[in-house]
């Protein structure tokens, strides 16, 4: 994993779980905990090499320990939460050979993707799809946060899976995306630049509605090539000034 601020101050620790709200008691305490913490990782409000305590954790959520234990370890499980040698829990940072090998994994995917979107998508998931590049074209990126940026790329290419009609395919992309989330969220804090989803998704969309699998394929694997080629790059500048 990249090394991240192996000191985080506890003001700091405690300002991020401030924005935290209690937990209700609608489903298990261990699940709402999961929800909760998975949420704040994935929207950056926990930063990746952020240290996680129990004890923390379960007086801002006003749970015990227990159900903050159980759900710490399910994030274990997901690559979200990691533990060094003396058992410090902290956000997953991930380096150079993570981006790499997600990228590598989340290309071979969207081909599947893009060319079954080709050859399944009915007229009205277009038209959803559509919308999604209309939206993200008139977002403003000066005033969108990170996380609207971030869900405006993963609606879209989440669409595209799911109108391949492959669920198989859906399930092991969501996998990847949250993965992603986590690379993308380290990373977007640091530039904005990062995410472009303009022009290139407009491009895959307009690929996809022409029933042109050779083409959509070409435009999504130019898409996230420049995309980890810009993620690559902001890593080894956050390496080189830390």
């Amino acid at each position: 994993m990249y090394p991240g601020n192996d000191e985080i101050a506890q003001s700091s620790v405690s300002g991020e779980l401030d924005r935290m709200a209690p937990l209700a008691r609608r489903q298990s305490l261990q699940a709402q905990a999961y929800q909760a913490l998975r949420a704040a990782i994935l929207s950056g409000e926990l930063p990746s090499g952020t240290r996680l305590v129990e004890t923390q954790l379960a007086k801002q959520l006003q749970v015990s320990r227990t159900p903050i234990r159980e759900a710490i370890r399910q994030l274990q499980q997901e690559n979200l939460v990691t533990s060094d040698i003396a058992g410090t829990l902290r956000v997953a940072t991930l380096s150079m050979q993570d981006a790499v090998q997600l990228y590598t994994c989340r290309i071979a995917l969207e081909q599947l993707s893009v060319a079954g979107a080709c050859e399944n998508a009915t007229s009205e998931e277009l038209d959803n799809l559509h919308q999604l590049v209309l939206t993200a074209e008139q977002s403003d990126r000066e005033n969108s946060t990170h996380a609207q940026l971030l869900d405006l790329d993963y609606q879209f290419h989440r669409s595209i899976a799911r109108s391949s009609k492959n669920l198989w395919l859906v399930s092991l992309l969501d996998q990847v995306f949250d993965q992603m989330a986590l690379l993308r969220i380290q990373t977007l804090q640091k530039n904005p630049k990062v995410l472009e989803i303009r022009k290139e998704h407009r491009e895959i969309y307009t690929a996809i509605a022409s029933r042109s699998p050779e083409q959509a394929t070409q435009m999504v694997v130019t898409h996230l090539n420049a995309s980890r080629d810009r993620v690559l790059r902001e890593i080894e500048r956050m390496r080189q000034s830390s």
